[in-house]
Formats: structure tokens, C-alpha cells, sequence
């Protein structure tokens, strides 16, 4: 491929401070891109987008503000980037020629686009029997979240009592996994019985509960947990976040994922936890991380991973939602109760 195709991309035309961002802070236009050899410049690609991956953190770049993740905004106007697969259809490197496909983790929420070179991740091995959805799930954002938080953070030991909250999620999925790869007993909270029902019988946890059936979260935990919480990931922040520090052991970590309860409201309107002491008294670690502080362990999660997925030791639950006027909607799914697992936009075989 190369000549001028019609791209159709989403950009930002307003932040939105609180609340579900909708067509009025995020639209799609159509632009002309050339793909033709002279317009690619040297060390740079252009890509043909497969599959867009929709994670709760991309709402926390369109506040306009720079707290919470502290993760640069999207800039008005301009097109907006996330994760995605894209196979190459054009190059000016070496190392990539056409037809590859490749990861790109800041990639325009665009059916094309030309990048940098050096902002490829990796290549796919189409040979390896993993799907491509599965690159943005287990593979992806989520699955390297889960991975950091269990194995790197969390670090549990086997019969280590280990909650997972926002189980049924992308994050939640895979860290329920990991987390009885290495012999834990693991406990998952979810918004449904549905859910609960999924983590069980589809992802290996032990046990789990509706924490909209439960009124009492402290009484939930003590149900639970008889023994305390020795790893807890934090996916949702909140009334949990207080509940599980009145049930962790000595010496528990608790490293802090996302807190995807809070994303919708501005700071002042964010619940605090007000037992805090009990980490004092618990010496409790709790540790928030970001991916980009490590993504020189990419090659190891990778290795673990994929070997994880060809065992069947890890699945995914994939939502594919095809074309990529779908983003929106598919973004704002993350935030209702029917979410299920990891959200993929397929915008091109």
C-alpha cells in the first residue's frame, strides 16, 4: 500500500473534568494521509491499525488536569493515542518491512498512521498460536499491570491469602491467575453474581462476592478472610481500599493498580481512607506503580506470560467491538456494571 487513503481518527475537542466523557469531548473526523514511500520519513513506519485497546487509565488524560495518575494530557485538537496492533504497510527501518505486525503503545486511535520507529514495542509472531486481541489483553496494558502488581509488588508466597478487587476486569483477570500460579488461596470481588460466577469457573479463583449484595464490606472481608489479607491489588480504591486495611496481616502489600471508582470525580470529591494507622501498626506496604517505570521488565513478562497462555495456565474473556466509531461507547463501557474483562476495538482484518 502506497498511496492516499482516507483515515478516520478520534481527537479531543473538550476535556472532561468529571464524569463519563462523551461526543462532545471526543469526536471522529476524517483526514488524507499519504502512505506513499516519499511521504514516510526515514527511521518511521506507517501502520494499517488493527485493534485499539480501551483501558480505564485514558480517561484520566482527558481532565485537563494533572492529578491522580499524573499522566500527560491529550492535547485539544489533537488526535488521541492508546495501545493497539498494527501491521506495517509501509517503512523507512531496517527492521521492519511490510506485513509485519507489531505493538505499538502509543499508537493514533486511527485506521492509519505514520510513527517513529523507535515507538514499536515489538514484533508479533504470527506463527505463535496467541490472538491478537490476546496481545492487548494478557499480553497488553492489563496483563502487565497484573503481572507487576502480583509478581513484582505483591510478590506472594504460596498459601499467601491474596484479594483482587475489579476481578472480572482485564487487570483482575490475569492477576487472579498469576496469583494461583503461585499456589495462593485467591478471593475476587465483582458487580455481579454473573461475575463472580465467571472468576470462579473461567479464571481459578477460590471464591468471590457482589460487593453490591454486601452492605458491609468490613463484615464481607471477616467472612473471607478469616486469617487476614496478606497481598491485596487495589483496582478500585474507596470504601474497599478502607475495608481491606482493617483486615491486612503483618506485613501485608497492597500495591495500588488503579482506582477506577474514582476516575469520574474531580480530587475534592474522591473518598478518602481514614484508617491509614493501621499500616503503622500492620507494616504495611502499599505502593502505587505506573507501567512506564517498568518497562525494562516487558521481556520477562512476556516470556512468562506467553508461556503461561500456551500451557493454559492464563485465559483472557475479550470484548470485540469492530470499527473504530465504536471507541467511545467502548470506553465508556469500562465504567459501567456489565463490564466484563478486556474491551478491544477491531478496526481492520
Amino acid at each position: 500500500m502506497g498511496g492516499v487513503v482516507e483515515s478516520r481518527e478520534w481527537y479531543l475537542a473538550a476535556y472532561s473534568p468529571e464524569g463519563v466523557p462523551t461526543s462532545d469531548n471526543l469526536k471522529l473526523r476524517t483526514v488524507t494521509l499519504s502512505l506513499a514511500s516519499h511521504s514516510i520519513p526515514d527511521h518511521h513506519v506507517s501502520l494499517q491499525i488493527l485493534f485499539i485497546s480501551v483501558d480505564p487509565y485514558l480517561r484520566t488524560r482527558l481532565t485537563g488536569t494533572l492529578d491522580g495518575l499524573f499522566i500527560p494530557q491529550y492535547q485539544l485538537n489533537q488526535v488521541i493515542t492508546a495501545y493497539a496492533v498494527g501491521k506495517v504497510v509501509g517503512s523507512k527501518d531496517s527492521k521492519y518491512r511490510e506485513g509485519d505486525l507489531v505493538l505499538a503503545p502509543s499508537a493514533p486511535v486511527a485506521e492509519y498512521c505514520i510513527v517513529p520507529s523507535s515507538s514499536i514495542l515489538r514484533k508479533i509472531d504470527s506463527a505463535s498460536g496467541i490472538s491478537l486481541p490476546d496481545y492487548l489483553s494478557a499480553l497488553g496494558v492489563p496483563g502487565f499491570a497484573a503481572w507487576v502488581g502480583i509478581v513484582v509488588l505483591g510478590d506472594p508466597k504460596p498459601g499467601s491469602n491474596v484479594f483482587i478487587s475489579a476481578a472480572s476486569g482485564a487487570v483482575g483477570m490475569s492477576a487472579g491467575q498469576l496469583a494461583k500460579i503461585r499456589g495462593c488461596r485467591v478471593i475476587g470481588s465483582c458487580g455481579s453474581d454473573d461475575k463472580v460466577k465467571l472468576i470462579k469457573e473461567e479464571f481459578g479463583y477460590d471464591d468471590g462476592f457482589n460487593y453490591n449484595k454486601e452492605s458491609d464490606y468490613d463484615a464481607a472481608l471477616s467472612k473471607y478472610f478469616p486469617d487476614g489479607i496478606d497481598v491485596y491489588l487495589d483496582n478500585v480504591g474507596g470504601k474497599m481500599l478502607e475495608s481491606v486495611l482493617n483486615h491486612v496481616n503483618k506485613h501485608a502489600r497492597i500495591p495500588l493498580c488503579g482506582m477506577i471508582s474514582q476516575y469520574n470525580k474531580v480530587w475534592t470529591e474522591r473518598e478518602g481512607v481514614r484508617n491509614l494507622l493501621n499500616m503503622v501498626g500492620k507494616e504495611v506496604r502499599m505502593e502505587g506503580f505506573m507501567l512506564d517505570s517498568y518497562w525494562n521488565h516487558f521481556g520477562d513478562f512476556a516470556k512468562d506470560m506467553e508461556g503461561y497462555i500456551k500451557e493454559g495456565k492464563v485465559t483472557s474473556k475479550n470484548k470485540i467491538n469492530v470499527g473504530i466509531e465504536s471507541f467511545l461507547d467502548s470506553l465508556a463501557s469500562l465504567f459501567t456494571s456489565s463490564n466484563i474483562g478486556k474491551v478491544v476495538v477491531q478496526l481492520n482484518n
